[in-house]
């Protein structure tokens, strides 16, 4: 069944209109405010996202997907593997990661986060392994320890690529 262009539009709108409140005033926005914001009604709101967890389940997901996808095609392409796993981090940046650990495993449903959660660890471990076997990466830190500091770099709220801790960590990671 073919979604109608104004639910389309509604559905992105109350999506993006969230993601910008998070950003600015953190996860304690009610769904009310992000309607208002959004020159929605509430109706509207529900009836494309049932409570909170959905709404944050359903931008978790669309994050993790691109993240993926990127993730993907940068390996995919011939470069050496700290110059890929930068690439990654430094996409990680534009994306809302710590919205997404906000998320308890307890309370997730959704089988999808779970396993792209566990590609994306997966991925990271072997760019860092790989990175480690090129000599541009430590190897006295394992691998699933490097994908732990990555997300403390990445996983919080105002990262960037290029802010003190997701730079310091890089470099100590850096051989």
């Amino acid at each position: 069944m073919a979604v109608r262009a104004d639910a389309r539009r509604n559905r992105e709108l109350i999506v993006t209109t969230a993601l910008d409140l998070f950003a600015e005033r953190g996860t304690a926005v009610s769904m009310e405010e992000i309607a208002r914001a959004a020159g929605l009604g509430v109706g509207t709101l529900y009836r494309h996202f049932p409570d909170r967890q959905a709404l944050v389940e359903d931008i978790a997901l669309d994050a993790l997907r691109r993240l993926m996808t990127f993730g993907e095609a940068v390996v995919a392409e011939d470069r050496p593997n700290w110059q890929a796993l930068r690439l990654v981090v430094e996409h990680c940046a534009g994306l809302p990661l710590a919205l997404i650990k906000t998320l308890s495993p307890a309370t997730t449903a959704n089988p999808e986060l779970a396993r792209l959660e566990r590609d994306l660890n997966a991925l990271f471990e072997r760019l860092a392994l790989g990175a480690q076997e090129e000599g541009t990466l430590r190897g006295d830190i394992p691998p699933g320890e490097v994908v732990g500091l990555l997300n403390v770099a990445v996983c919080r709220p105002g990262a960037r690529a290029d802010d003190y801790l997701t730079t310091v960590i890089l470099d100590g990671l850096r051989r």
